[in-house]
């Protein structure tokens, strides 16, 4: 049984892992589904001048955004970016580097890099900023731009349950862009609710299997929400 994958913390998941100028993917979008304890160990590792790519960039006081005011990233990698004070902040004054990237570009780009796929070509952003700089190509008469696939360094992902061996399963909209930062890793470490015996996840609801996942830990999620909206009593 594959239990050496199952780590007693969030910091001891990443242990040996981090280092300064690393590429990290994280998987989520807005605070759904993101892995939020591993965001706080990956903060208190010190490491700095980190590029992530995540679809988005937290809020202020949370995900993403703690790395932000604790000024440990220098570039973002991202799709949305509209729910964080702090990240305009920096962007305007030039502390942060920014590379838009259209959200399903992103979501391609994640799940080419896993697939060693180098790079690929998309109508998405042609004629726009998305394309300065890229190369283009003709096909059928259309124009499309090249698109690199992401390779990152450390993925970190967010699943509800897991088996011992790392296969992951992903519960409703936490799903998002959680398995292809998983594949898109050279190392990725999963967070999740609950472990189960080998066999405990059918496999035909495998999200993940689990050769794509180095690390396991179980942490307690909070599920805070961008913005609660409730009806008049």
């Amino acid at each position: 049984m594959a239990t050496d994958k199952v780590f007693p913390s969030a910091a001891k998941a990443l242990e040996g892992l981090t280092r300064d100028g690393l590429m990290v993917a994280v998987g989520g979008f807005g605070l759904c589904g993101i892995p939020e304890q591993l965001i706080l160990a990956l903060r208190d590792s010190g490491a700095k001048n980190l590029t992530c790519v995540s679809n988005n960039a937290g809020v202020d006081d949370w995900g993403l955004g703690l790395l932000l005011k604790t000024r440990q990233i220098r570039k973002m990698v991202s799709s949305y970016v509209g729910e964080n004070a702090e990240f305009e902040r920096q962007f305007m004054s030039g502390e942060l580097e920014l590379e838009f990237c259209p959200q399903g570009t992103l979501a391609e780009r994640l799940r080419a890099g896993g697939a060693g796929i180098p790079a690929f070509y998309t109508r998405t952003g042609v004629g726009t900023v998305v394309a300065e700089g890229k190369p283009s190509e003709m096909f059928d008469g259309e124009t499309f731009v090249m698109e690199r696939g992401i390779r990152a360094d450390l993925a970190l992902v967010k699943a509800w349950k897991a088996d011992p061996f790392g296969n992951l399963l992903f519960r409703k909209t936490a799903r998002n862009f959680n398995p292809m930062v998983a594949t898109s890793g050279k190392v990725t470490v999963a967070e999740v609710e609950e472990i189960v015996p080998l066999g405990g996840i059918d496999p035909d609801a495998v999200h993940t299997p689990g050769i794509f996942v180095d690390r396991i830990v179980v942490t307690r999620s909070e599920k805070r929400i961008e913005q609660r909206t409730v009806r008049s009593a």
